[in-house]
């Protein structure tokens, strides 16, 4: 494997800043042996001389080597099931009591001591009533049968407070998933690494999103609270588990309890827009098509001898002057509408966005999800658009993605199941698009028995394609 291939998971100033560490900490412990060593041969110049350069070490340590450290332990920690953890206000708390109580210990002053008793008490009782607030809560949620993604969405969310004598105060509910099966970057981790490592590197991060902030929860009750919420893109969560927390009394300690939840799946939605400007020169009227059976449309069929049972109102008079008997005018009828749209999920390399591997870790582990084609996302939001249209229009529409095909089907559900298949989709990334496979697939379906109208999505333009095939169908490069 190519040196530049390894290089995607550490960037020149991640090299940079671990040779720097390891510099500065070598450098510190170094100069504090020599402190040591000029203590112990009874040279004072020298050991003030080490201990001044040392506090330097020790200050360049604390600004460029502790918080790389504790953003990433508190990153593992978040994704551990810790009881609790400091908060900023603990960890300054727990650096007074240290102050104190060596101040207390090494003058043996009384007042000390009193001030240490009074900090110690007070995080011991933070500590044990944000532990109380969190005990015999069950949680509980509700979505909409559909999610969009962009729009606001409401989700019931109530806590039973099950506790006889005490109410619990200032309590987050959060809830936790994955939004895929694996990570982005699997495919390139595991042609980098060993199988062992790349599997474990590999696992999805843990998603978390708020649902509600309860600043009462009284005893022995059910709570309940209608939270609007929007998820920013399209896809899927896993439901894995709830998790409370709560800061209560002093914000001390955050402290935390996750309950099980039954794994649920959420498919958010692509987002329905109206037909825009983009589009304008689509017949909206498309796909109004003329069967060859009886019925009460506006197109004339046939022409035939009156029966006793016929509506006079249908009588041809200028045939019957010329056959000299009664003539009805039989109509066509017309078929409800019949629309195909085919999403060619094929993307050039060139359309991938240039993200090294590290980039893509990064941003899974913020919680972000890194689009991989806003071009994508738009031929997404067109094909949603146009299946809800037509839908509207009591219309039977049919979703073509690839070469996987479906049956038409008419109703809201039907447009439901569509959408979900649009909402996980991925763009299958090709070296060049060859339109030849995609022109057959829709001729085969242009010359079958089903009468359709037919809207292609495809990074290829207009004019790769035949002109008989853009007569017989509507074209829209994205």
């Amino acid at each position: 494997m190519a040196l530049r291939d390894y290089r995607q998971l550490f960037s020149v100033r991640d090299l940079r800043n671990a040779v720097f560490g390891v510099v500065v900490i070598f450098g510190g412990l170094g100069l504090a042996g020599l402190t040591y060593f000029a203590h112990q041969t009874g040279n004072p110049r020298l050991a003030i001389i080490a201990a001044g350069i040392s506090m330097v070490f020790v200050l360049l340590i604390l600004v460029f080597v502790v918080p790389p450290l504790a953003k990433n332990a508190s990153k593992e920690a978040s994704q551990l099931n810790l009881p609790f953890e400091f908060t900023l206000g603990g960890a300054i708390m727990l650096g007074l009591v240290a102050i104190v109580g060596f101040s207390a210990w090494n003058t043996g002053n009384n007042l000390l001591f009193l001030v240490l008793s009074f900090l110690l008490a007070a995080m011991v009782v933070g500590f044990i009533v944000g532990g109380l607030c969190l005990k015999k809560l069950d949680v509980k949620m509700r979505f909409p049968e559909t999610i969009f993604a962009g729009e606001e969405t409401s989700i019931l969310v109530s806590i039973h407070n099950r506790k006889r004598l005490l109410s619990s105060y200032s309590v987050v509910a959060e809830v936790r998933g994955k939004e895929r099966d694996e990570s982005i970057a699997a495919s390139d981790l595991r042609k980098l690494l060993p199988g062992f490592i790349a599997e474990r590197l590999a696992k999805p991060p843990v998603v978390r999103r708020t649902l509600d902030y309860f600043a009462y929860l009284p005893r022995n009750k059910v709570t309940e609270s209608k939270v609007p919420h929007i998820f920013p893109t399209r896809g899927r969560f896993l439901i894995k588990d709830f998790e409370l927390s709560t800061k209560f009394p002093f914000a001390f300690f955050r402290h935390r309890r996750r309950l099980s939840a039954r794994e649920t799946e959420l498919i958010v939605l692509p987002p329905v827009e109206p037909l825009g400007s983009e589009i304008d020169d689509i017949p909206l009227e498309a796909g109004q098509l003329i069967s060859q059976k009886r019925g009460s449309g506006q197109d004339l069929l046939s022409l035939r001898d009156y029966l006793p049972n016929d509506d006079l109102r249908r009588v041809d008079w200028k045939a019957t002057a010329r056959s000299r008997g009664l003539i009805v005018r039989e109509f066509a009828a017309e078929d409800d509408r019949k629309i195909t749209v085919i999403l060619d999920p094929r993307l050039p390399e060139t359309e991938e966005p240039k993200m090294t591997l590290r980039e893509k870790i990064e941003l899974e582990q913020d919680g972000k999800s890194p689009i991989i084609s806003e071009r994508f996302e738009r031929a997404i939001q067109l094909a949603s658009s146009l299946l809800s249209h037509f839908s509207e229009q009591q219309a039977e529409v049919r979703l073509v993605i690839g070469s996987n095909s479906e049956d038409f089907g008419v109703g809201s559900r039907h447009l439901v199941d569509d959408l979900k298949k649009l909402a996980v989709l991925e763009p299958a990334t090709v070296s060049e698009v060859d339109v030849s496979s995609l022109e057959s697939m829709v001729y085969e379906m242009v010359e079958s028995d089903v009468i359709s109208h037919y809207f292609v999505l495809t990074t290829l333009p207009e004019s790769a394609f035949s002109p008989e095939l853009v007569q017989k169908s509507q074209i829209l490069s994205y």
